[in-house]
This record gives structure tokens, sequence and C-alpha cells, in this order.
């Protein structure tokens, strides 16, 4: 028996607490700091993006102004060397709209600030005029430098603000006139932000009064955690673009690198209970495994299956108590042994080296053989023996597993059946007997009665003296045909009630139902029954012993002729029909059938009608039907009956196509 493993008891195991205690210190620690400063992280990029995106948004918009700026400069230099006139200016103010949508419209004035030109039918000041509008008072002198006006409402508007640059014409160093250029805000805002900023941000353009001239918020107002202001400084006017960021305080467990603290956190503590609940387990195992091998050793100790395992090369690592038992040998004397075995029959030695050459290959039967042991006093006994690969925990194969099992008292079992199962047969044979008697005087009626009708019609030639040569050869041949026939019928039904191989051939249904067809009329002439046939054309061969199914046909139709015995003349009728169709149910089989007009047959009389001696009729003995059903079944064919649609019964067989 094998030692109990045991696992040393240490004066101290604070150690392995102190580490996970002080790593869950850490970690909670770091949890506690680390979601703060992720989101201040997060917090400032979100501000830093903002502030990037905003000054790109003022950049855009002063880079776009200037360049106006600079092709209406152009243009006034073309006016000023009187290039374009008023109407070919005005074109050309046109077009500029046209490739620039941020200007909303253009106005040519001359020195005396008077319109000379302008895209929109409405004035730009009212009745105040450029002059007017602007007072020279409240600016430096802008004779000859370009300004920007202050935002100023546009006209037939309620909050549309308008942002105007006057860019003058000079001519040597005069001031000829100037062209006004005026925005809408809200379009500076439209065209020059681009629409994911505006998505994210609520924009806006202010006064010096911090006064909103214009605003876009296409994802809805800013929740003014994230804002930014810039200027935009324009000659003689200054504005303030404010951007307010529609994006939330970031979330503390949204952040990916909380999450995992979190779950890191968890890991560890739940590796903490971990370590603890294994340490108890080990604990718990030293006492369990004590009692596991206890167990173990008393089950092996029990099992009536010898067990033995060996390794790759065929030697012994185990053995248990019922192998050593069966054997008659001890397991120190088997552990360790490579073959020949010591329990190894002398005169079955080759047998049993090469069975272990192909259990050495791999070449295992699941299904187990029988062999020869010999015990240790010589005596030897059958077992049956299975073998199975033995693989570790890592899946690798490292010998092989086998069960023995002591098969003498099952052999015995069987030789004793064996005995009784052939008293059984002779048993069997015997009452055979008797059924040979019953057939025998059934089936030898038809072809004897045949013989006594020919030989009374050739004695009543002979009486009359009318002897016609003829129809007394005739007469004599069928009297011989009928002989021949009787001993057909025995020798078939002997054979067939010996179970033996019946003398089967390939016949035509056709041609053996035209054989049997001149017994069957004339049994159905004395009882005045009128008899048809309905053959199917080119119907296959079947394999059968040609007498036996004939002496079916003539029990089935002498049966059907009996059954119409009573009924009115023009209703006897007896139909025998031939089929070969895959629908009547019997696909592969030639189907036969006999029908007739009848009385039919009862539901109680239909429970017993294949029954041996079980007859409705008062000579009867009951063992046609049995004998029918016999035969066609012998020949691999069913026999069965159902009632005719129209009175009467149809009795139907199946024979297997050859």
């Amino acid at each position: 028996m094998p030692k109990l493993l045991t696992f040393p008891r240490r004066t101290s195991q604070k150690w392995r607490w102190l580490l996970p205690i002080l790593l869950v210190l850490l970690f909670l620690i770091t949890l506690i700091w680390l979601p703060w400063q992720a989101q201040r992280m997060e917090a400032n990029e979100r501000q830093e993006q903002l502030i990037a995106d905003t000054l790109w948004v003022e950049q855009a918009i002063q880079f776009q102004l200037n360049r106006n700026e600079e092709i209406v400069q152009q243009l006034g230099k073309d006016i000023v060397q009187e290039k374009l006139n008023p109407a070919t200016a005005t074109d050309r103010f046109r077009q500029l709209l046209k490739s620039n949508y941020e200007i909303h419209r253009i106005d040519w004035f001359d020195a005396q600030d008077t319109l000379v030109g302008s895209t929109s039918e409405s004035p730009l000041f009212g009745e105040a005029g450029l002059r007017g509008s602007h007072p020279q008072s409240s600016v430096i002198d802008w004779q000859t430098r370009t300004r920007y006006l202050a935002p100023t409402i546009e006209p037939n508007t309620n909050n549309t603000y308008l942002l105007s640059c006057e860019i003058p014409l000079i001519k040597g160093n005069k001031r000829i006139g100037s062209i006004v250029v005026s925005y809408r805000l809200q379009g500076i805002l439209e065209e020059m932000a681009p629409w994911w900023f505006a998505q994210d941000n609520q924009i806006s353009l202010l006064n010096p009064d911090e006064k909103v001239l214009a605003e876009r918020s296409a994802g809805g107002p800013g929740k003014n955690i994230y804002t930014h202001l810039r200027q935009l400084d324009f000659p003689g006017l200054t504005l303030t673009l404010r951007t307010n960021s529609t994006k939330n305080e970031p979330k503390l467990l949204a952040n990916l690198l909380v999450l995992s603290v979190v779950l890191l956190s968890m890991g560890l503590i739940w590796s903490l209970l971990a370590l603890w609940r294994d340490i108890n387990r080990r604990l718990t195992a030293e006492g369990a495994l004590r009692h596991q091998v206890a167990f173990r050793t008393a089950m092996e100790n029990s099992l009536i299956t010898g067990l033995r395992a060996r390794d790759m090369e065929g030697r012994l690592t185990y053995v248990n108590p019922a192998f050593c038992k069966m054997i008659g040998r001890t397991s120190e004397q088997l552990v360790g042994r490579l073959p020949p075995m010591p329990y190894w029959a002398p005169e079955a030695l080759d047998e049993y080296q090469q069975r272990f050459t192909q259990i050495l290959a791999g070449a295992i039967t699941s299904k187990g053989f029988e062999t020869i042991y010999q015990h240790a006093n010589g005596e030897r006994f059958p077992v049956l023996v299975h073998e199975s690969a033995l693989v570790n925990e890592d899946g690798v194969q490292t010998g092989w597993m086998s069960s023995i099992l002591d098969i003498s008292a099952l052999k015995n079992s069987q030789e004793l059946t064996r005995q009784q199962q052939e008293k059984l047969h002779a048993n069997a044979r015997l009452a055979t007997m008797g059924e040979i008697a019953s057939m025998l005087a059934h089936e030898l009626n038809q072809p004897l009665a045949a013989i006594s009708s020919y030989t009374t019609g050739a004695i009543n030639l002979i009486k009359a003296g009318t002897i016609d040569n003829t129809l007394l050869q005739s007469a004599l041949e069928k009297a011989n045909a009928q002989t021949l026939r009787a001993g057909h019928i025995i020798r078939s039904v002997h054979q067939f009630v010996k179970k033996t191989d019946i003398n089967r051939e390939p016949v035509s249904i056709t041609s053996l139902i035209r054989s049997v067809s001149p017994l069957i009329e004339l049994q159905a002439q004395g009882s005045n029954v009128t008899v048809r046939y309905r053959l199917s054309d080119n119907l296959p061969n079947v394999l059968v012993d040609k007498i036996l199914i004939e002496q079916v046909l003539l029990n089935l139709t002498r049966n059907a002729i009996e059954a119409m015995a009573l009924c009115p003349p023009e209703q006897r009728l007896l139909c025998i029909l031939a089929s070969c169709e895959p629908e009547s149910g019997f696909a592969g089989h030639v189907l036969i059938e006999v029908v007739d007009r009848g009385h039919g047959i009862t539901e109680e009389t239909a429970k017993q009608l294949f029954s041996p001696f079980f007859s409705t009729k008062s000579t009867g003995m009951g063992m046609g039907l049995n004998i029918c059903r016999t035969a066609i079944e012998f020949h691999s064919g069913k026999l069965n009956h159902m009632d005719n649609p129209l009175g009467g019964t149809i009795f139907r067989f199946s024979l297997p196509v050859k």
C-alpha cells in the first residue's frame, strides 16, 4: 500500500499574508488617486483641443477676410485706372459673391459717399449715408486706409448684423471713393466654421460690450464647462470669438485606465481569498486523502474483476488483489516482470506472444478477446480480456490497462444451454411428425380425387364398349400425372417440415397459375362458379418451390369456392389476379390475389383465422390456412386478407422477385 504524502507545517506563514495586504493597500491608494488624475488629464486634453480648434477657426476667418480684401483691392485698382465702368464693376462684384458665399453685398461709393454701384437694390446705411453712419470724429483718419465699420443691423431685418469693410480708392494722394464689402456675421460662422466643430461647440461672435452679434449651435447649447475666447482684430474694430463646448465632464468609470485598475484590484482581492481557501482546502485534502486511500483499497479488494497495468515495454506496473487471487500469485511476484508471464499456459505461448506484439503496436480491439490462463497450481481456466490505453493527465499514453474476467462459470452455463437446445430440437422433430401426417392428409386430397375421377372415366369408357383410345390415353396420362404430383407433394412437404433447403427455382407466375388452373376450374364447375384471370404482362420470375405455391393456390381457391356455395348463381365469381405494382404496398414483390363474392369473414373469425386446428367447416381440419401462411413466409413473403368492397373476401400473398 503506498504511503500517504504529508505536508510539513511551518511555524509562521505571516509572509504569505503580508505581501498581498500591502499590494491591496497600494492599489486602493492608486484607485483613489488615479481616477481623479485621469479625469483632470482628460479635461485638460479637451480644453487644449478646444483652444487649438478655436485658434484654427479664428485664423480661417482672418485668412478668408484678408483674401477677400485683396481681391476687392485689385478690383479697386482697375476702377481707379478707369478700366471698369459702374456696370462692369457691378458684374464683377456679383461674380465675387457667387464664389464667396460669406460676402453678403458689395457697394461702390464716390468721393462724396454717393452710391455708384451695388449688388443689392436696398441702401446699405439708409438716409444717413456712409459718413453719416460713421462720423469722422469717431475714428482716426481713414481716408487712405482700409477699415472695418462697427456691426450694424441689416435693413429690413430684426437681429441680423452686418460687418462692413471699407476699402478706399486712392488716385495719386487723393481719395476718389471707396468700396464697402459687407458680411453677415451669421454667414461668417456658417461658412467659415467647419461642421464638425460646430457640432461639438456653440460658436458666438461678441462686440466689445459682450453683446452676442451672431451664434451657431448645431449640436445644441454649450455646457459652459469648456470655453474659450479669441479676439478677432480688424483695422478699426475688434470682435470676440467665443466657443462653448457641448461636452460633459469625463466620467470616472468610462475611463479605460480606471476600469483596468478596478478590475485589477478586484482580481487581487479575489486571489487573496483564493489563497486563503486554498490553504484551508489543502488542510482538508490531507484528511480526505487518507479516507480516499482507505476507500480505494477496500474497493480494489472487493472487486471480482482482475486489473493489471503495463508500461509501453509491456512491464507489469500494477495488479489488483482480484487478479492475484485469480492466478494464485502475489503482487510482488508479478509487478516489474516482462513477458513471458508466469500465468501464460505453455501450449498457448505463441498466441500470447502474437497478441502482445499487436498490443505494443497499438492494435487494440474494443470488443475484448478470450484466452486461457494458468493458475499457480497448473489449472487452466478461460478468461475474457479487455485492453485500453492508459493515458496520464497530460493526454500522453504511458501504457495499457487490462480488465480480466474469469468466464469459467459462463462457459459451463453455455454448455448446459447448448445441451438443452439439442433436447428441444429433438422434441420439436417429434412434434413435426404429427404436422407431417396432417399436411399429407390435407394436401393429397386434391391429386387423389383427380386420380379417382380420371380412372372412373376410363372404366366407364371400357364398360360402355365405345373405347376411344385418345380419350382413354388422355385420362390415364392425367391420372399418371396426378400420381407423380402426389409423389412430388409428399417429397416437398416432407422437405418443408424438416426445415431443409427446398428445391427453389425461377418460376414464371403466369405459367404457375396456368398449370394449376385445370384443377381450379374442375372444382369450380361442380359448384357453378365462374373463374376469371387477370394477370399483368411481363411479370418477373420468382424463386420458389413450385409445388408448395400451387398447393397454396389450390387451398385458397377451394376455400373461396366453398364460401360462395350458398350465394346466388350470378354472384358466384372467382377472380385470380397477379401484378407487380409499387403502389400496392409490395414493392419488389409479385402480388397474387384470390377474390371471392362469398359470405365474408366475421371479426371474431378473423382473429383466429390462421390459428392451427381452427376451422369454420364441419369437416375441416383447420390446417389449410396455417400451412399456407407457413409456406409463404418460408419464401420470405406475406399472406393476409381483407374485405371485398363488393362482398366476400380477398386473400393476397406476395413473393419476392428473383
